[in-house]
């Protein structure tokens, strides 16, 4: 199967509907396939609610790595850190289209403030493979710098998946 789908990551991204009929692997299969993908996102997300798992940048790298990377879709994530700068929580807060999310600056405020948190780092993926920070990436990281510092949050990094490659706005000084 591995090799018909050339590989593993693409037989977990292959839609049941279109690829599996002509496949060795029907579609109710592939979809379990898939839900165990699922599964295993879950229990990694459980698992950071139960202590320090994400205790240096290259932990953070792994872990949203591991979210975001095989989305077809583009998603912007928080996670929501304490004054110590600790994990409270990681959501995702929007998902869009292939090439783009909606964010709206109004929303990370209000959750950030739910979660009680002292600091944040986005994160969002591209789904094109293509790391660079596109100008409305920029720009949004920005806006919501400026309007996290009103209410005295601190956006420590901004990271883009693509792929297996990740980037960091804070080292390429762009924060």
């Amino acid at each position: 199967m591995l090799g018909e789908f050339g590989g593993l990551r693409a037989l977990l991204a292959a839609d049941p509907r279109r690829d599996a009929p002509a496949r060795a692997l029907d579609a109710r299969g592939l979809m379990r396939l898939q839900a165990a993908l699922e599964l295993a996102r879950r229990h990694y997300g459980a698992a950071l609610r139960c202590g320090p798992l994400l205790g240096s940048p290259a932990e953070t790298r792994r872990f949203l790595t591991a979210q975001l990377r095989d989305r077809p879709y583009e998603v912007f994530c928080c996670l929501y850190l304490d004054n110590r700068h600790r994990l409270i929580a990681f959501d995702e807060l929007f998902r869009g289209t292939i090439d783009g999310a909606s964010v709206h600056p109004r929303e990370v405020v209000r959750e950030a403030l739910a979660h009680n948190a002292a600091a944040l780092i986005l994160a969002h993926n591209h789904p094109s493979g293509v790391a660079e920070p596109s100008r409305a990436d920029e720009l949004i990281t920005s806006r919501l710098r400026d309007a996290l510092a009103l209410v005295d949050i601190r956006v420590l990094d901004h990271l883009i998946v693509a792929g297996p490659v990740t980037l960091s706005f804070a080292e390429r000084g762009l924060l």
